[in-house]
């Protein structure tokens, strides 16, 4: 097996205390950002604490395991490989290709010989039969492309205002680090994960028929990144396009598309009452890169891009975050975690106090005492803060703990 990975450790950290524990292990996101390899890596950990034990691998992205079609092919598969009474760790990769796979792994986990680790790209898998089958049985571990830190450690670069372009540009989907940072070859490696993803994992996976029209949906969001948007909007966007489609058909697109991690929903909140919205949310993409190589990369969208780099800081690690509202004002994210609230407004600079107003009036309207950030590319002293509210440059706030 391939070797050649560095190590994740926020991910083994999580899965650590489960390895050889009677749970099954779900790893969860989108393609590509390194799944398998974290897979591999859990590998070395329990074969360095039993360098006997049995192993099992299927990977359904290989075409050696093609005839494994569903749970009673796994079944099988896995039977033939291990001995009637033999223990096993049981290593499956993309799961949801398997049909009916939630039974397989039913059956499998009931034996009670196996140590089980799947991975899947798309969310769906853990909602539905999975969880009514499994219900108690799993423990889910969500991974995201590379931090800003992770990026530094794969590309061997020193933290500095040109790596973080780079960063900006280019996203964090680790295989990167195998290809020169150049326009050309890194948006050309992007493409063809965009075409994967949306034709395995969204058009193929949900029957899509209407492809052109989903395609530019999809132009529509990379366009709108961090715009309050409703799937009307949307719908009377596209009929000024001459693509007619109804609001309920974009909502079931949309789902799609945030089902493999390929965007993320944000829904607005109001703050004081916390009442979820219904209508308008916005909308972020899980690698920037890939946004880039559908609409093209451009310092005009800096502002949107940076909402988007702090949006998915702040979902990989492990906040729920919502748009907040506040009578007349917006506050980017409202951010909770395990009983932990902090408030996040994200500025490319601030360069007058018309917008020193703006960023942290929205701030110092929230009648609470929860931290609160104003987070830009502003070179600004450690500890700066302004009646309470601290000013973080973008590239220290994304160094920092997720615990803050």
């Amino acid at each position: 097996m391939n070797r050649d990975y560095i190590r994740r450790e926020q991910y083994l950290d999580k899965i650590s205390p489960y390895i050889d524990k009677d749970v099954i292990k779900v790893i969860t996101g989108q393609r590509r950002v390194g799944k398998s390899c974290l897979l591999f890596q859990i590998m070395d950990i329990i074969r360095s604490r039993n360098p006997d034990v049995r192993m099992v691998y299927v990977n359904k992205e290989l075409h050696e395991f093609c005839d494994i079609k569903t749970d009673r092919d796994l079944v099988a598969h896995v039977n033939e490989k291990v001995d009637p009474e033999g223990r096993a760790s049981l290593f499956i990769d993309e799961i949801q290709e398997i049909d009916a796979f939630e039974r397989g792994i039913r059956s499998l986990h009931a034996e009670g010989r196996f140590d089980i680790y799947c991975t899947g790209s798309n969310a769906n898998m853990l909602s539905g039969e999975l969880a009514t089958l499994l219900g108690g049985r799993y423990v889910e571990i969500r991974v995201f492309g590379l931090s800003w830190p992770e990026f530094l450690r794969f590309h061997e670069l020193a933290d500095s205002p040109d790596a973080f372009l780079k960063y900006l540009r280019y996203g964090g989907l680790p295989w990167l680090r195998h290809l020169p940072l150049e326009d050309d070859v890194v948006y050309e490696y992007l493409m063809n994960i965009y075409h994967t993803i949306l034709f395995k994992d969204v058009v193929s996976r949900h029957r899509i028929r209407h492809v052109a029209f989903l395609e530019r949906l999809v132009e529509f969001l990379a366009d709108n990144t961090g715009n309050l948007v409703s799937a009307k909007k949307i719908s009377d966007f596209l009929k000024s396009q001459n693509m007619r489609m109804s609001p309920n058909i974009v909502l079931n697109y949309l789902s799609h598309l945030t089902a493999a991690f390929f965007v993320f929903k944000a829904r607005r909140s109001d703050i004081t009452g916390k009442k979820i919205f219904e209508i308008g949310e916005k909308y972020y993409f899980e690698d920037l890169g890939l946004r880039h190589a559908i609409i093209g990369y451009s310092h005009r969208d800096i502002g949107k891009i940076l909402e988007n780099v702090v949006f998915i800081h702040l979902a990989g690690a492990g906040y729920r975050v919502t748009v907040g509202r506040l009578n007349a004002r917006e506050v980017d994210f409202v951010c909770d975690r395990r009983g932990r609230r902090l408030y996040v407004q994200v500025a490319y600079l601030i360069p007058d106090e018309r917008a020193h107003e703006r960023e942290f009036g929205n701030l110092l309207t929230i009648p609470d005492n929860h931290p609160k950030f104003v987070v830009s590319m502003d070179e600004v002293p450690d500890g700066e803060s302004f009646r309470g509210i601290e000013h973080v440059h973008v590239r220290t706030f994304l160094r920092r703990h997720p615990n803050y």
